[in-house]
């Protein structure tokens, strides 16, 4: 049996992880900044990866360290806190490491730091260059880049090895926090009025969480493996939606002109929705993340690590399933939000 510690075990991907550690005899240690809601054979420390003494700590007798530690956001003025939490936090964790003599450690990272172009033919792969001319658009993945690459670097140094696990969108059921898995929720509500031309990825969290426990056991330092189940369009991503939850999707296609215009697009169409008491939820980064496209080719995880994801339609069911069960979402399986703005701008018309 061996001993991990893992960091932001209380997050969507680190949940999935320690049940998987669990589950196949290992023992955990999770690295909390205050005591959760986690199985009871999980030894919690209090502390932070912005507090060196606090990891040095929980690594005591551990074999390894799985870092999920960081947070998920899109708005431009976290930034600072971004960088300083994913990549102060990164180097953090692997000095206290050296310090503890533990020397191996397999990094959450995302495919967004390879994954992502505007060619919607290109599907990437873990010897693609990051693009880091487009990333600085937004604070998130620029941090896990330079997280990732701050982690890469040490691989060798010191006697450390270093892998990085880069999964792209996490769906499936238990995202308690809600940070990867709003856009489904957004759908299920009604809330997106229009098709984005992009294309996407995505994967289940449990199967993400079997991919970091494989690349302990399995992954060679220095490398990247891109994890995903399926790329499709946002169009084909929305229809498949809509099959499994009967919740009718957008049908106007966005411009991709809207990309240039994302964020004067968004504040009128928020202004409008809020004029006519249409509940819509759109944000500019959103908006402009939506006209590229992320699609990966995960073939090195399948053959190195022997990893395979499941039916990504399966991942779908069991994530409209959880919103439903958990009260997060209750679908709205109404008109479009076309016809419901065609509605309402005719009600206002009648009542001037």
């Amino acid at each position: 049996m061996s001993r991990y510690l893992v960091t932001g075990a209380t997050g969507f991907l680190g949940r999935h992880l320690v049940r998987t550690l669990l589950d196949r005899g290992d023992a955990v240690v999770a690295l909390v900044r205050k005591p959760a809601d986690l199985p009871a054979a999980v030894t919690q420390v209090t502390g932070d990866v912005l507090d060196p003494e606090s990891i040095a700590e929980a690594l005591v007798g551990c074999d390894g360290v799985f870092h999920c530690a960081g947070k998920v956001s899109r708005k431009p003025e976290d930034a600072e806190e971004l960088y300083k939490l994913h990549v102060d936090g990164t180097k953090n964790v692997l000095a206290a490491m050296v310090k503890r003599g533990v020397l191996r450690v397999v990094v959450a990272s995302t495919s967004g730091t390879i994954a992502v172009g505007d060619d919607p033919d290109r599907i990437y792969t873990e010897e693609d260059s990051s693009p880091i001319g487009l990333l600085q658009r937004w604070p998130y993945y620029r941090s896990k880049l330079f997280a990732e690459m701050a982690a890469l670097e040490q691989n060798g140094k010191d006697g450390l090895e270093v892998v990085c696990v880069n999964p792209t969108l996490l769906l499936g059921p238990g995202d308690v926090n809600g940070s990867s898995t709003e856009d489904v929720r957004l759908f299920l509500e009604r809330k997106i009025p229009a098709i984005p031309p992009g294309g996407l990825s995505y994967v289940d969290a449990r199967d993400a969480a079997l991919a970091m426990a494989l690349a302990m056991d399995k992954g060679i330092g220095g490398r990247r493996y891109l994890i995903g189940a399926c790329n499709l369009t946002i169009k084909e991503f929305f229809a498949r939606l809509e099959r499994v939850s009967g919740v009718r999707g957008p049908i106007l296609p966005m411009p991709r002109q809207a990309r240039e215009i994302a964020k004067t697009g968004a504040e009128m169409l928020q202004q409008l929705s809020e004029r006519l008491g249409i509940p819509v939820s759109v944000d500019p980064v959103s908006l402009d993340m939506a006209h590229f496209y992320w699609y990966l080719d995960a073939s090195l995880a399948e053959s190195e690590l022997g990893w395979a994801p499941r039916d990504p339609t399966v991942t779908l069911v069991a994530t409209v399933r959880d919103l439903e069960e958990r009260g997060v979402v209750w679908p709205q399986t109404g008109g479009s939000f076309l016809s419901t703005l065609r509605r309402r701008i005719t009600d206002v018309r009648d009542e001037a």
